[in-house]
């Protein structure tokens, strides 16, 4: 998985372990490792939620500040409303 350049420090530190996805279909697996940001990450879940269902606290945990920097940021392949289903990728750094 590839990551923005301002959110790499954090996915390597375990400070972010949740990122979300609009992807037509899933380009990682559970259990899958993967090399990013200077570090190794385990996919420990995937799911297909609704935007509308990201909560604060996933929010944090993506790295973004709020609801709508967490939209933006998913939007490079399409637009985002309330409605549209992002995959839910939530991933630990591997020692």
């Amino acid at each position: 998985m590839q990551f923005s350049p301002e959110l790499r420090g954090g996915v390597a530190s375990g400070r972010i372990t949740l990122s979300f996805r609009l992807w037509n279909r899933p380009k990682v697996k559970v259990g899958g490792q993967y090399a990013t940001a200077g570090a190794r990450i385990e996919v420990d879940s995937i799911e297909i939620v609704p935007f509308s269902s990201v909560t604060a606290t996933e929010v944090r945990r993506s790295g973004e500040k709020d609801r709508e920097s967490l939209r933006q940021r998913a939007a490079h392949s399409g637009p985002i409303d309330d409605d549209t289903l992002l995959y839910r990728i939530e991933f630990h750094v591997v020692p």
